[in-house]
């Protein structure tokens, strides 16, 4: 069986052509399942008995259970773990703005890249999340917010590029009249550096914004944090963001994890305005999250403000992330990783306490 939501609108009629059915039963079946947020094909009322039947033999209707919500205590974000039908669980974060409600989706059930300040990655990858089931993200938080979504970032658990070819097609459904109707350039697309991933990328001319994760100015600094960059230096990820720039016309975004006593210097900030210079670009400065799982700490105030004037003195376009959902674990991969952990502390106490019973069974005889 097929997961619908896999399916874009030619996809889909093609599948009605080749099952005897009129074409335009597409256009009705896609109607109800984006516009209405109808996910059970026994309550599209306009569609034959025969076509439903058909419909729940071939396909299934893959929207995530909602697990939790978490709500942050300024209201402006809510993170949400969703469970998929084969029982893995992900994160999803809804970030409300003035000009509109922003999603971070998650691509991958974990993250096999090993970045030190990233959750995600620590328990590694488990396996790629499809088209569908990355777009069924959106549909199920705009659902549970009762509010549009306007704008996609896919920066939440997984490397994007890691899974290129169901991400390229879930970009292309949001796009779509049919679907959700996002546009182009009000979604963002978040690596950490795969080169010839972000070449292709350019190749697909999309208008999108492409966000790097640099963190770094030099490889040692860089291979430290980031194993990624045992594979590419960021002289070719440089190039690599030249030729998208060339390709699309597009701002590339650098983001900028902050950790004290690593990266945080006015000498890495004079590194930076020289790795920059010329290009068409913007940086998103990000205190770093802490994480249990490594000694990276964010850093001070004042380290901030001086890298972050630094660079504005030198006319670097920047900006300094807002913290938001801090109190809810809302960064990438946090909350499923507690959920994870918490899963395995109750398996383990439900077997050591089988083992007691078991042998107080034993003394008692």
């Amino acid at each position: 069986m097929y997961n619908i939501f896999d399916f874009n609108m030619e996809d889909l009629r093609s599948w009605m052509k080749n099952n005897g059915e009129s074409q335009f039963r597409a256009n009705q079946v896609m109607n109800w399942l984006y516009k209405k947020n109808q996910w059970d094909f026994d309550c599209m009322t306009n569609i034959p008995k025969s076509l439903i039947e058909k419909l729940k033999e071939n396909f299934y209707i893959e929207i995530p259970e909602l697990i939790k919500s978490y709500r942050s205590k300024l209201k402006d974000t809510v993170k949400f773990l969703y469970k998929y039908r084969d029982g893995n669980v992900i994160e999803t974060v809804v970030m409300k703005y003035k000009h509109g409600n922003s999603i971070c989706v998650s691509t991958q059930i974990g993250c096999r890249m090993g970045c030190k300040f990233c959750a995600s990655t620590v328990d590694g990858m488990v396996r790629n999340l499809s088209s569908g089931e990355i777009l069924a993200q959106v549909l199920k938080s705009q659902s549970e917010i009762g509010e549009r979504i306007s704008n996609v970032v896919l920066m939440g658990s997984g490397e994007p590029l890691d899974n290129y070819d169901n991400v390229l097609k879930f970009l292309n459904m949001l796009n779509c009249d049919y679907s959700l109707n996002i546009g182009q350039r009000h979604i963002t697309l978040s690596t950490c550096g795969i080169v010839p991933r972000i070449r292709q990328l350019a190749d697909e001319n999309l208008q999108i914004t492409l966000a790097i994760s640099l963190h770094s100015t030099d490889d040692v600094t860089r291979r430290k944090i980031m194993p990624i960059a045992n594979r590419y230096s960021i002289g070719e990820i440089m190039d690599s963001c030249r030729y998208y720039i060339d390709k699309t016309g597009r701002r590339i975004s650098f983001e900028y994890a902050l950790v004290s006593g690593v990266n945080d210097s006015l000498q890495c900030a004079e590194n930076l305005i020289g790795l920059l210079k010329g290009l068409l670009c913007h940086v998103n400065l990000i205190p770093v999250n802490e994480v249990r799982e490594n000694d990276f700490r964010k850093s001070s105030l004042n380290n901030i403000k001086d890298f972050y004037d630094k660079l504005v003195d030198n006319r670097v376009e920047v900006t300094i992330r807002r913290e938001m959902g801090s109190d809810i674990n809302a960064a990438c991969g946090q909350l499923r990783r507690s959920y994870i952990e918490s899963k395995r502390y109750r398996k383990g106490v439900e077997n050591g306490g089988d083992l007691i019973r078991c042998r107080q069974s034993k003394e008692a005889k």
